[in-house]
């Protein structure tokens, strides 16, 4: 019994180390296996002003992280990443007015926005330095639901307007660190 379950069980290993498929995560690099990258400041032609520190360093930190490639001063680094938040829309959602059951003590004809859905669009272009040439490049978009300042009380009558830029700025750091992640995933895979 026992020498036939010790079979079984070389035969198992064997045919399983035989296989293709590779456990965990597979080899990453730079397209042309550069190991070093220069990641200047996100261009931004939004009108949202200083997002740009947002989407650099979300690229930075899973560049660090990962260790496919060290981030580099520009001198050192043959390859340059430069990216460029293009847009950033924000779309109100369905409202809300005085005639909805949750809502029945606003004065009359109040509509409240019930969400904003904010969408942000990027591209990231990995350009070689020794000849400018482009080695890689993409295009990343992604949206993200945002709850608007909400009136708490019936003698509340404004909402508060700081909450809502911190409310915004917040889903668009959310927004950069999931786009950021694609990007290094669709820039490092199988080179």
């Amino acid at each position: 019994m026992y020498i036939k379950l010790l079979i079984s069980l070389v035969l198992i290993s064997s045919l399983s180390v035989g296989c293709a498929y590779k456990f965990g995560l597979s080899n990453r690099s730079l397209p042309g296996g550069y190991t070093q990258v220069d990641i200047p400041i996100f261009k931004n032609k939004s009108e949202d002003v200083g997002i740009e520190p947002l989407f650099t360093n979300a690229l930075i930190r899973r560049f660090e992280r990962s260790q496919v490639a060290h981030v580099t001063d520009k001198n050192s680094a043959p390859l340059t990443l430069v990216g460029t938040i293009n847009k950033i829309e924000v779309i109100q959602g369905a409202p809300l007015n005085n005639s909805t059951a949750t809502v029945q003590t606003l004065p009359n004809n109040t509509v409240l926005v019930s969400e904003y859905r904010l969408k942000v669009t990027a591209e990231i272009v990995l350009k070689r330095k020794s000849d400018d040439r482009i080695v890689w490049q993409g295009a990343f978009s992604n949206e993200k639901v945002y709850d608007p300042p909400r009136i708490g009380t019936p003698v509340v009558n404004s909402a508060n307007a700081t909450y809502n830029q911190s409310a915004r700025i917040e889903t668009i750091r959310l927004v950069a660190e999931e786009m950021m992640a694609e990007a290094h995933d669709r820039i490092t895979e199988n080179y």
